[in-house]
């Protein structure tokens, strides 16, 4: 099986390549070549800039492949030139896009499947949803058959851990100092962390799978945490127990409203799927690194790598820690 990864080098695309090279295939990726490259000697690069559309076209139009799997496409003109590019000319399509072009609504099953209507509030999801669009009536069309997955937070090696407030947590190192951090809300509001490599499982076999043409699918893992659980469970990582303080979701990002994007955006609200759908489908798309494990080894990574965020210096975080504190806001430990 000839695959080519556009991107190839982000989180989801190890987990992806990790995958299908244990299925024996023929790993081509394409990027700019800007990043670290850690994969196998194996996987073929190509460089080039997806977004020189005519070059980008161009390269790809005497090359054929089974599956491209394009990790990197975030707005409807990246989505047309992929159609361009492999309209015809690859034997399976499969779309990464985001949960977040459901929205924030919450069913009354609070569990939100595919068929949830798509509302985003977010460009970012917005430009998914327009993107899948795209891809999808190329499919639709016959020019290529179309996969669509769509992911919610997925982490590992390589990447930092975050936190209910934003990407690259400061909470951890002040838990690990004995330390208060903050959280929005009650902690209860509900999240789903997936491991890089159980994701990149559901892209690695639902590649030249027949019954994924024409769906979509989210990938996440079954267990649902609260913030209150995250927290917790990634204290535990390294050997602590957390005291939290919680505070409005608005009142933090009054404080900052760019640094806790994050909060502003998405994790003020729940954030729990089904990707039932998706293990109906892909039978080997199961959900195997516990939170507990992936946590441990994704912090472990980011000290060897240097990249430990420290909270020294942070005195936005340290005011308005103080700030509750004197409010009368008592710290629970979790």
């Amino acid at each position: 099986m000839r695959v080519l990864l556009i991107g190839g080098t982000g989180l989801i695309s190890r987990g992806i390549v990790k995958h299908l090279l244990t299925r024996g295939a023929s790993i081509t990726m394409f990027n700019r070549g800007q990043r670290e490259n850690t994969l196998p000697e194996s996987v073929e690069s190509i460089p080039g800039d997806r977004n020189d559309f005519d070059a980008f076209e161009s390269t790809f139009r005497d090359k054929r492949f089974d599956v491209v799997i394009d990790m990197i496409a975030y707005s409807p003109k990246q989505a047309e030139s992929d159609v361009r590019a492999f309209g015809g000319r690859c034997g399976h399509f499969i779309f990464c896009s985001t949960v977040c072009t459901y929205g924030v609504k919450v069913p009354p099953h609070v569990l939100v499947d595919e068929t949830f209507p798509q509302e985003p509030i977010s460009e970012y999801g917005r430009n998914k949803v327009a993107c899948e669009k795209i891809v999808m009536a190329a499919h639709q069309e016959r020019k290529m058959p179309v996969t669509i997955i769509r992911p919610s937070h997925t982490y590992g090696q390589g990447s930092p851990l975050i936190d209910n407030l934003e990407p690259d947590a400061v909470s951890w190192d002040r838990i690990e100092r004995g330390l208060p951090v903050l959280c929005a809300g009650d902690g209860l509001g509900l999240w789903v962390s997936t491991h890089r490599d159980d994701v990149g499982k559901l892209f690695a076999y639902a590649a030249m799978n027949p019954t994924t043409f024409g769906q979509a699918y989210n990938a996440t893992r079954d267990e649902i945490f609260t913030w209150q659980d995250l927290i917790r469970e990634t204290a535990a990582a390294i050997g602590q127990s957390p005291k939290v303080l919680f505070m409005p979701a608005e009142w933090i990002v009054g404080h900052d409203p760019k640094r806790f994007g994050l909060l502003r955006e998405i994790t003020q609200f729940h954030g729990a799927y089904d990707s039932s759908k998706a293990k109906r489908d892909v039978a080997e798309f199961r959900c195997e690194i516990s939170y507990a494990t992936g946590a441990a080894q994704t912090l472990a990574d980011v000290r060897k790598r240097g990249k430990w965020k420290s909270s020294d210096g942070d005195s936005l975080y340290e005011t308005m820690v103080q700030k509750a504190l004197l409010a009368g806001v008592e710290p629970k430990r979790l």
